[in-house]
This record gives structure tokens, sequence and C-alpha cells, in this order.
């Protein structure tokens, strides 16, 4: 890149800011929440046009509401304490056991020698797994906990990494197909993320009732369209390099030979991991803490000596997620808190009436997952918008359970727009196999597809059944 080049595209993101800070502030929202808008808007463009990595523009923009006094440091720093945040960070580390034991590759081994025989085998397996796991977690952040070691041990033993230019692809498209999994996986189920309940809830206040069966029988042939697909499109957008691999399965099945019974390490990673999960499906009726789970689980593999920590301070890349995560979690539940969110809900909406229905049923539905660009968590854009959303779409004459059931399947799917739309994204993110440009143009496709689906084979099946 020209010096020039690099200069203007820093510039960008700084004259964005500011002319977006010194412009009138709209009536009904305060300054603070103008400013704070600026100041976000043009770390998310900087990323976007190359002008700084992730972690750079956060750094910066942190820095700048703390210093211009938009919003309070302990407002700014929330995020560093929020429990979601922790649970990536405890998911990353935990997945070293895994890899450091040897149990990671020898799960990586039977995977491969069942499904091995080609790279989009290998992404059904992860794809389908998920599904059917699914609807016994709460979180999907706890769920991508339990997949990232699998993938990562899947890439790693056929030779896939990250610093190799070629050879990353193979592990880019394993990882970006679960991670897009966890999105439409979290539509399919009602209790598959944590957010399904709440709009579960504003439904009900606006007077339609959702249970279990029902959401599953809606949910159910938009969802697996989309699961069944999705492997596919992504070998289109992003080429795993190496496709038929028909020797793979007899030479995986003679490494798992070799390697024997389990080790100890093995057993004490196995046992802890399955704990862990445990944890993670019954924590709503035993009234468990995800997180703390997750630092349960990290302190029997400290105890035990599986993982130390020399091992932690090598992990690099997780404390710089967790410092860019936590700082966007915050300045996204701050534009929350400060009334901006429901502010453009509202704004929006109220632009669109007069439409026919049809077409102020697609307007608010690709509105509602484009904003998603501004958020960093799928429960506050629930909280903040789904209501709006959904009064405007039935006002205007839109079929109440066609409206909410799109905008309910919206707030999964939505969640891979951006490398930080979902919590659970960070730990796949964190991998380094695939780039951040790599990751705006995958998420901005792939949410494309999976929006042309579910207004396609979605609506048509939502009108059908209701």
């Amino acid at each position: 890149m020209t010096r020039p080049l690099a200069l203007a595209r820093m510039a960008l993101p700084l004259a964005l800011a500011l002319g977006i800070w010194f412009a009138p502030v709209p009536a009904g929202l305060t300054a603070p929440a103008w400013q704070l808008f600026a100041i976000f808007l043009a770390a998310i463009v900087s990323v976007l046009v190359g002008a700084f990595p992730l972690l750079t523009s956060t750094m910066l923009a942190v820095a700048a509401v703390v210093l211009t006094g938009t919003i309070t440091p302990a407002q700014a720093f929330s995020g560093f304490a929020n429990a979601s945040v922790l649970l990536v960070v405890i998911a990353f580390i935990v997945a070293q056991a895994v890899v450091k034991s040897g149990l990671g590759r020898r799960i990586s081994l039977f995977m491969v020698s069942r499904f091995g025989g080609s790279s989009l085998g290998l992404a059904y397996s992860l794809v389908l797994t998920d599904a059917v796991i699914a609807p016994a977690f709460p979180s999907n952040t706890a769920r991508g906990g339990v997949l990232f070691p699998v993938v990562l041990s899947v890439a790693q033993g056929a030779n896939s990494r990250p610093d190799d230019e070629q050879g990353r692809r193979l592990g880019g498209y394993l990882m970006y197909c679960s991670m897009a999994s966890l999105a439409v996986s979290s539509a399919l189920w009602m209790t598959a993320t944590s957010a399904n309940p709440i709009g579960v809830q504003i439904a009900r206040d606006l007077g339609i009732r959702i249970d279990f069966g029902v959401w599953l029988l809606t949910a159910s042939v938009p969802a697996l369209t989309a699961i069944a697909l999705l492997p596919l499109v992504l070998l289109k957008l992003f080429p795993p390099g190496v496709n038929a691999t028909p020797d793979a399965p007899a030479a995986a099945r003679a490494a798992l030979a070799a390697m024997g019974s389990l080790s100890r390490d093995e057993k004490v990673t196995a046992v802890a991991f399955a704990l862990m999960v445990t944890g993670w499906i019954f924590a709503d009726p035993l009234k468990l803490n995800v997180t703390s789970v997750a630092f349960a689980g990290l302190g029997v593999l400290l105890m035990t000596n599986v993982l130390t920590l020399d091992d932690i301070a090598k992990q690099g890349d997780t404390l710089t997620t967790f410092l860019w995560l936590a700082v966007l979690f915050a300045l996204s539940g701050q534009l929350n808190e400060l009334g901006f969110m429901g502010y453009v809900g509202q704004r929006l909406a109220a632009r669109l009436s007069g439409m026919s229905w049809p077409v102020l049923y697609v307007t608010l539905v690709v509105l509602y997952v484009a904003i998603h660009y501004l958020f960093v968590s799928q429960t506050s854009q629930v909280l903040a918008l789904l209501a709006v959303f959904a009064d405007v779409g039935i006002r205007g004459g839109v079929p109440a359970p066609l409206m909410l059931f799109a905008l309910l399947f919206a707030s999964s799917y939505f969640s891979v727009i951006t490398p930080q739309g979902g919590s659970q994204n960070v730990i796949f993110v964190g991998s380094g196999y695939l780039t951040q440009p790599e990751l705006y143009r995958l998420g901005f496709l792939v949410t494309l597809f999976f929006l042309a689906v579910f207004l396609t084979v979605g609506t048509a099946w939502i009108l059908a059944v209701h």
C-alpha cells in the first residue's frame, strides 16, 4: 500500500467522526448518544477500509469516548467484567487443553476417518454436529466453546496453519462453516441461544404465544435449508484449496491405532470438558452461571497441570481478542443505554408508513438485519428493536406470526454480519485463520444468503403453517 493511500484510509474515518460529531444533534437524541455514535461508527469504518486493525481502532475509540467525556470510564470499561466476554476468553484457553493433551488430535482423527474423504464432508460433519447439540445449550457462546477445539484440531491435523497463506484456507473454511452454523442453528431451536426466550416473551406481549414445538415447526424448513446449503455456499465463497482427500480416512484410522489408549491428560481433559458441557446444558434448571462453569473447568485443568500458567502466557491472541471484544461490547451497550438504537428503530419505522404490507415486511426485515452492524450483542438488539419493528409491521398489515417469526429468526442468523456480531463468533475469529477483511466480506455475503433463504423459503413456510 502506498503512503498517500494509507494516509487517505486513515483520514476517512477521522473525517467521518468529526463530521458527525459537529453536525447538529437530531431532535430526540442527547449529545453523548450522538457523539458516541460518531466514534463507534468511525472505529468500524476504519476496519472496513483497512485503515487500522480492529484492536487499534477499538483502543483509539475507547480512549476518545473517555477523554472527551462522552461516557464515564466505568461505562467504557464495563465490558471487561461482562460474563459473555469472559466466557469467550475461557473458551479460548480451555480449547488449548484439548489440543495440548492430544484429545483434540484423537477426535479430529476419528472425524477424518469417518468424514475425511473431502473438505466438504468435514464441513458437513461439523455443521450437523452443531445442529444436533444446539437445543441443549442455552448459550451459543458455550456451544462455540465445544465446537472450536474440534475444528482447531481437525484443521491442524490436516496441516492447515494460520501462518501458511495457502494452507490456512482449509482451516479458514472449516472455522467459518462452524461459526455460521452457530447462527443458523440458533434460529432452528428456541433453546439454542439466550436471545430466543427474550424474543418469545416480546411476542407474547404482542399477543402471539410460542412454545418449543411451534418454534421448531416454524423454523424447520428455512433453517434446515440454510444448514444444508451452507457448506456448499462457503465452498464457492472461500474455497478451501483442498477438496478430495481419498487417502485421508485410511491414514487417520492408522494414526488412531498408533495413538493407543487415552493418556492421563486426555482423560482429565475429557472429564473436565464433559462436566463443563453438562453444566452448560443444565445451566437454566440448575441455576448455574455458564461463565462460572467455564472457570471451574479451567481451574480443574490448571490444578491437574494439564494446562500451566506458561501455556496461558503464550496465548497472545487471547489477550488481543479480550481487549477489542470488551471495548466493543461496552460501547455498543452504551449506544443502546443512551437511547440511540431505539431512536434509529423508531425513525426508520416511521418513514415506512404507507407501504403495501409485503414491501413493508421485506423492508423491515432487511433493515433489522442491516442495523446489526452497530450491535455487538444479539440480545441487546432484541431488547432494543424487536418490539418496535414488529409493532410497525403488524400495524402496517403484515400478518403478526409472519412478522414476529421473521424477526426472531433474523435475531440469530444476523450474528455473522460482522466478526463482533455475536460473542460466539469471536472464539473462531481469534483462531487467526481468517483476516478481518475476509471476515467482513464473508459476513456480508453469508448474511445475504441467510436473508434470501428466510425471506423466500421461510416466508412461504411461515404463511403455510400459521
